[in-house]
């Protein structure tokens, strides 16, 4: 925890408690840029938290999360030697698994690096590994960071305090870190993409030749990214189709609630058999599918101009506190729904920027967001960025439109597939078989006259602690307005008893100085 501070302090984040946020966009870089060389000294897990921040964009604004993006990007290599040896330890044949292995990584990152390699039997591959001791550091430094979340969340305002749950987000970083430091789950991932991306002629996921627990050999794709391909390489109909399968593949995994959290550029490669290939399946997004089902909704409406059945589409996904004005909230979403009517992909108003504009909208109305609704919705940005960028001839919002059908027929299926449907009938049968006997035992009780409902009211845990905190100060301030009245009292006795002045200047100033403390704190928390 003091090292933690300490690198804070030397990178002068603790002036924002003097000087509060900044306001400007050019103080947000800064800051940005502050946060991101904290994180890069602190090591892979504070790395990782800025990871996690670039997602929560309802939280902070753009400039300050466009700074922290470039840190993922600028992690140097470790020396071969340490890798070498986790090659050693996890691999039965340790390096001799390889016929040549490139000491030169072709991609670093906070968790691990890649290599291209080529294996016995001929087959070019990519080699993943994960940092040595990456996982020993995550586990003493994920600690820490969680104690700080729990101090951080108890100075909220109580508003803040209850759409916003600390302690929940760091667990679900938690969660998702750990599964990236398995090699063994994004295999796992990887595979379940290969099947997803069959039914496309035009799309491919790389092949999994071998995964252990901090190892993970793929199949190499001989290309270029996405943005560096040859412009001439692909025919417009051969872009098109790209993009069209791609554009169809996004709709379909986000339908499932599973889907690739990170589709920018960079995870994207035109191989030289003309296909593209999604890698990198690190980092993957589960979301609820009535949430997406909602969102798909709330999209239609907003292209067909339908603002307020939009509104109140989208308000399915975010959930209340008792410090939200629905009407407010409804009015702001309707008037941010007709901002995006017929807007194109190319304009800053597409369907990308909605979905993280209407988060910004629900938390400053102080709603819960769905855990993964914002990584999901950079996801979907990404998304429209890459079909831009491979075809901006074509609108994605009309690729969009073309996979209507898709949409409705997931819908659909969901709703009347066998499981749900024999959920349905197993309830409503209980409803039918208990409905007399609970019938007649409410009869009886009306009938005797003893009817009764039991009502209990609760106060949420933090307006509990903002009454708490209320009290504590009219206590101390009822305590020291009593010593300073008792002793001004005994001050007016201490010509007819002298022994009463030690007393008197105790208690007047006693109560002077609890006075002054209570003022203190009622000031700070504004209580």
């Amino acid at each position: 925890m003091q090292l933690v501070l300490k690198v804070l302090a030397r990178h002068g984040l603790f002036q924002l408690l003097a000087g509060g946020l900044p306001r400007g966009d050019e103080g947000w870089r800064r800051l940005g840029r502050r946060v991101k060389q904290a994180f890069y000294e602190l090591g892979p897990t504070y790395i990782k938290l800025g990871q996690v921040l670039v997602t929560r964009q309802e939280l902070f604004p753009d400039p300050f999360t466009s700074e922290l993006a470039t840190l993922l990007d600028e992690v140097p290599p470790m020396p071969f030697p340490y890798i070498a040896y986790v090659l050693e330890e996890e691999l039965p044949d340790g390096l001799a698994t390889f016929r040549a292995f490139d000491p030169e990584p072709i991609a670093s990152a906070s968790v691990a690096q890649v290599y291209r390699a080529e294996l016995r039997d001929g087959r070019p591959c990519a080699v993943k590994v994960v940092r040595p001791l990456v996982d020993r550091l995550f586990q003493t430094d994920i600690g820490v960071i969680k104690a700080l979340a729990r101090r951080v969340q108890r100075f909220l305002p109580p508003p803040v305090a209850a759409s916003l749950d600390l302690p929940g987000i760091l667990e679900d970083y938690y969660s998702s870190a750990l599964s990236e430091l398995d090699m063994r789950l994004e295999a796992r991932n990887t595979e379940e993409g290969r099947q997803m991306v069959q039914e496309f002629a035009t799309l491919a996921v790389p092949e999994v030749y071998l995964a252990t627990r901090r190892v993970l050999v793929l199949e190499y794709v001989d290309g270029w990214n996405i943005k560096d391909f040859p412009v001439d390489f692909l025919t417009f109909e051969e872009r098109l189709e790209i993009m069209l399968d791609l554009a169809h593949l996004y709709i379909k995994t986000f339908l499932e609630g599973f889907y690739h959290a990170d589709p920018h550029g960079g995870n994207l490669m035109i191989g030289r058999n003309k296909k593209a290939y999604i890698i990198d399946w690190g980092m993957v997004g589960r979301m609820d599918a009535t949430h997406t089902e909602a969102v798909f909704r709330t999209l239609l409406h907003v292209r067909s101009g339908q603002a307020k059945d939009a509104a109140e589409a989208i308000m399915e996904v975010y959930e209340p506190t008792p410090f939200t004005d629905r009407g407010r909230l409804r009015d702001q979403l309707r008037a941010l729904g007709i901002q995006y009517v017929n807007t194109e992909q190319g304009s800053l108003r597409n369907w990308g920027s909605f979905l993280i504009q209407s988060i910004r909208v629900a938390f400053q109305n102080h709603c819960r967001i769905p855990s993964g609704l914002a990584l999901w919705a950079k996801g979907w940005s990404a998304a429209e960025g890459t079909a831009r960028w491979l075809c901006p001839e074509i609108s994605f919002h009309q690729v969009v439109e073309s996979a209507d059908i898709r949409i409705i027929e997931s819908w659909i299926k969901r709703r009347f597939n066998y499981r749900t449907n024999a959920s349905l009938l197993a309830e409503t049968a209980e409803l039918l078989a208990t409905l007399p006997r609970r019938l007649k035992n409410v009869l009886e009780s009306l009938a005797w006259n003893d009817l009764r409902f039991t009502l209990e009211a609760r106060i949420a845990s933090d307006q509990q602690r903002h009454l708490d905190r209320l009290v504590n100060r009219l206590s101390l301030s009822m305590l020291a307005v009593g010593l300073f009245v008792g002793g001004s009292f005994l001050a007016t006795l201490e010509s007819r008893i002298p022994s009463m002045g030690l007393a008197a200047e105790l208690g007047v100033w006693g109560g002077l100085a609890l006075g002054t403390y209570a003022l203190y704190r009622i000031l700070r928390h504004r209580i």
